[in-house]
């Protein structure tokens, strides 16, 4: 009996994961969807700065 050799990992259910080598794998950390939507305070700083300088700009074309 002839098997092939079966170049993908069956555990990973996306595609693009799945095409990944082992070694590679072995570095992806699980990030729990809670923290991605946390807002943290470099957010907001960058959220203020953004305001600032996008309101700086508008008031010297205004002006």
């Amino acid at each position: 009996m002839r098997r092939s050799l079966v170049l993908t990992d069956e555990s990973a259910r996306h595609w693009f994961r799945r095409l990944l080598p082992p070694h590679v794998k072995a570095e992806l950390i699980p990030i729990p969807a809670e923290s991605l939507w946390r807002l943290t305070m470099a957010d907001m700083r960058g959220v203020a700065s953004t305001y600032v300088a996008t309101t700086a700009a508008v008031l010297a074309f205004i002006l």
